[in-house]
């Protein structure tokens, strides 16, 4: 059970239209609009998918992801390189925290003005991510 939904603001249906996040008992949903009929999706599972499919990314891109890094943190010395890779390996366990903490809202506004958007269908499957150069269909 999530209490945040990571990624409020950010999730839209497939008509186009945000989807809005509400939690009831303490867990966090995602609300689509089917027609009139709000579903409540668990913000976890839209989540999870969402976080596994960035892992995976990041993964097939270990190397450049690493570099960039280096470069942004101005600094391509062993050590760094090191810290890098210790990170992506605990990358789960980082994205578990942050299932419990939640991604702050300046995280969510500046992927926002990236153009990420992860649209759903009315069951709440993830269909797609998307953002500036990059765009992803779910299970292909």
């Amino acid at each position: 059970m999530s209490r945040t939904a990571l990624f409020d603001g950010l999730v839209f249906d497939e008509a186009g239209r945000a989807v809005e996040a509400a939690s009831i008992g303490g867990e966090a949903f995602y609300v689509v609009d089917d027609d009139g009929f709000h579903r409540h999706v668990p913000a976890e599972e839209i989540d999870r998918t969402v976080l596994r499919e960035l892992r995976d990314q990041i993964m097939e891109n270990r190397n450049a992801v690493t570099m960039g890094a280096m470069k942004m943190m101005g600094s391509e010395d062993l050590f760094t390189k090191a810290m890098i890779d210790a990170s992506l390996n605990n990358m789960d366990s980082n994205f578990a925290k942050l299932m419990d903490v939640g991604l702050p809202e300046q995280a969510r506004q500046w992927l926002g003005m990236l153009g990420f958007r992860i649209v759903v269908n009315y069951h709440g499957e993830v269909v797609r991510m998307e953002s500036a150069g990059m765009a992803s269909d779910e299970g292909e």
